[in-house]
Protein backbone atom coordinates (compact mmCIF):
# COMPACT_ATOMS: atom_id res chain seq x y z
CA UNK A 1 0.00 0.00 0.00
CA UNK A 2 1.24 3.31 -0.91
CA UNK A 3 0.55 6.43 1.72
CA UNK A 4 0.13 9.75 -0.60
CA UNK A 5 1.27 11.88 2.41
CA UNK A 6 4.03 9.64 4.39
CA UNK A 7 4.41 13.08 6.58
CA UNK A 8 0.83 13.32 7.63
CA UNK A 9 1.46 9.30 8.04
CA UNK A 10 4.13 9.85 10.13
CA UNK A 11 2.34 12.49 12.26
CA UNK A 12 -0.72 10.33 12.74
CA UNK A 13 1.34 7.31 14.16
CA UNK A 14 2.91 9.74 16.57
CA UNK A 15 -0.47 11.43 17.44
CA UNK A 16 -2.09 7.99 18.01
CA UNK A 17 1.02 6.72 19.88
CA UNK A 18 1.01 9.01 22.31
CA UNK A 19 -2.67 8.69 22.45
CA UNK A 20 -2.47 5.17 23.48
CA UNK A 21 0.90 5.69 25.81
CA UNK A 22 3.22 3.62 24.02
CA UNK A 23 6.68 3.87 24.37
CA UNK A 24 7.84 3.12 20.84
CA UNK A 25 6.08 4.01 17.32
CA UNK A 26 7.71 2.52 14.09
CA UNK A 27 7.16 3.66 10.52
CA UNK A 28 8.77 3.32 7.10
CA UNK A 29 12.19 5.22 6.72
CA UNK A 30 12.50 8.33 4.83
CA UNK A 31 15.42 10.98 4.79
CA UNK A 32 12.72 14.04 5.71
CA UNK A 33 10.89 11.40 8.08
CA UNK A 34 14.55 11.36 10.08
CA UNK A 35 15.36 14.68 10.03
CA UNK A 36 11.61 15.32 11.46
CA UNK A 37 12.86 13.19 13.92
CA UNK A 38 15.65 14.36 14.88
CA UNK A 39 14.08 18.33 15.26
CA UNK A 40 11.74 16.39 17.38
CA UNK A 41 14.73 15.53 19.86
CA UNK A 42 16.37 18.20 19.48
CA UNK A 43 13.51 20.40 20.66
CA UNK A 44 12.47 17.68 23.36
CA UNK A 45 9.36 16.15 21.95
CA UNK A 46 10.35 12.47 21.76
CA UNK A 47 13.49 10.79 23.64
CA UNK A 48 15.12 9.36 21.09
CA UNK A 49 14.83 7.53 17.46
CA UNK A 50 16.63 4.66 15.81
CA UNK A 51 16.74 3.96 11.77
CA UNK A 52 16.98 0.49 11.62
CA UNK A 53 17.36 -2.41 8.81
CA UNK A 54 19.14 -1.82 5.22
CA UNK A 55 19.02 -1.63 1.93
CA UNK A 56 15.47 -0.38 1.03
CA UNK A 57 13.29 -1.71 3.81
CA UNK A 58 14.38 0.50 6.17
CA UNK A 59 12.46 1.36 9.44
CA UNK A 60 12.13 4.55 11.58
CA UNK A 61 11.33 3.71 15.32
CA UNK A 62 10.40 6.66 17.84
CA UNK A 63 10.93 6.57 21.46
CA UNK A 64 8.26 9.07 22.85
CA UNK A 65 8.79 11.00 26.20
CA UNK A 66 6.19 11.54 29.10
CA UNK A 67 6.03 13.59 31.56
CA UNK A 68 6.66 12.79 35.66
CA UNK A 69 2.66 12.57 35.52
CA UNK A 70 2.64 10.00 32.99
CA UNK A 71 1.01 12.57 30.26
CA UNK A 72 3.03 12.72 26.80
CA UNK A 73 5.13 15.68 25.95
CA UNK A 74 3.10 15.95 22.51
CA UNK A 75 -0.11 17.46 23.35
CA UNK A 76 -0.61 18.32 19.92
CA UNK A 77 0.47 17.64 16.65
CA UNK A 78 -0.80 19.18 13.23
CA UNK A 79 -0.11 19.04 9.43
CA UNK A 80 -0.08 22.23 7.99
CA UNK A 81 1.07 22.41 4.36
CA UNK A 82 -0.40 19.54 2.40
CA UNK A 83 -0.21 17.58 -0.98
CA UNK A 84 -2.90 19.45 -2.23
CA UNK A 85 -2.67 22.67 -0.70
CA UNK A 86 1.40 23.71 -0.25
CA UNK A 87 1.93 26.79 2.56
CA UNK A 88 4.71 28.66 1.92
CA UNK A 89 6.03 32.02 4.35
CA UNK A 90 8.45 34.43 4.20
CA UNK A 91 10.63 35.24 7.07
CA UNK A 92 8.64 37.54 8.01
CA UNK A 93 5.30 35.64 8.25
CA UNK A 94 6.81 32.65 10.15
CA UNK A 95 3.96 31.88 12.73
CA UNK A 96 4.89 31.17 16.63
CA UNK A 97 2.81 27.95 18.15
CA UNK A 98 0.97 28.58 20.86
CA UNK A 99 2.66 32.21 21.87
CA UNK A 100 6.25 30.23 21.37
CA UNK A 101 5.07 27.29 23.86
CA UNK A 102 5.13 25.09 20.57
CA UNK A 103 7.25 24.50 17.21
CA UNK A 104 6.86 25.21 13.72
CA UNK A 105 8.26 22.75 11.74
CA UNK A 106 9.85 24.15 7.89
CA UNK A 107 11.37 22.80 5.04
CA UNK A 108 13.51 25.73 3.01
CA UNK A 109 16.30 25.86 0.82
CA UNK A 110 19.13 25.08 3.79
CA UNK A 111 16.73 21.93 4.72
CA UNK A 112 14.47 21.44 7.38
CA UNK A 113 14.67 23.85 10.67
CA UNK A 114 12.33 24.82 12.79
CA UNK A 115 10.82 28.25 12.57
CA UNK A 116 13.19 29.66 15.42
CA UNK A 117 16.03 28.66 13.71
CA UNK A 118 14.63 29.29 9.90
CA UNK A 119 14.19 33.21 11.57
CA UNK A 120 17.62 33.63 12.70
CA UNK A 121 18.86 32.17 9.28
CA UNK A 122 16.66 34.43 7.48
CA UNK A 123 14.97 32.24 5.12
CA UNK A 124 11.48 31.23 4.58
CA UNK A 125 9.99 27.89 3.10
CA UNK A 126 7.26 25.61 3.42
CA UNK A 127 5.31 25.07 6.66
CA UNK A 128 5.15 21.25 7.32
CA UNK A 129 3.48 21.05 10.79
CA UNK A 130 2.84 22.72 14.14
CA UNK A 131 3.85 20.74 17.21
CA UNK A 132 2.92 21.55 20.38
Amino acid sequence: MSVSDPIADMLCRLRNGAAAEQEVVEMPHSILKGELARLMKKEGFVKDYVTEGSGGKKTLRVYLRYGANGQSVIQGIRRISKPGLRRYVMVTEIPQVLGGMGTAILSTSRGIMTGREAKKNKVGGEVLCYIW
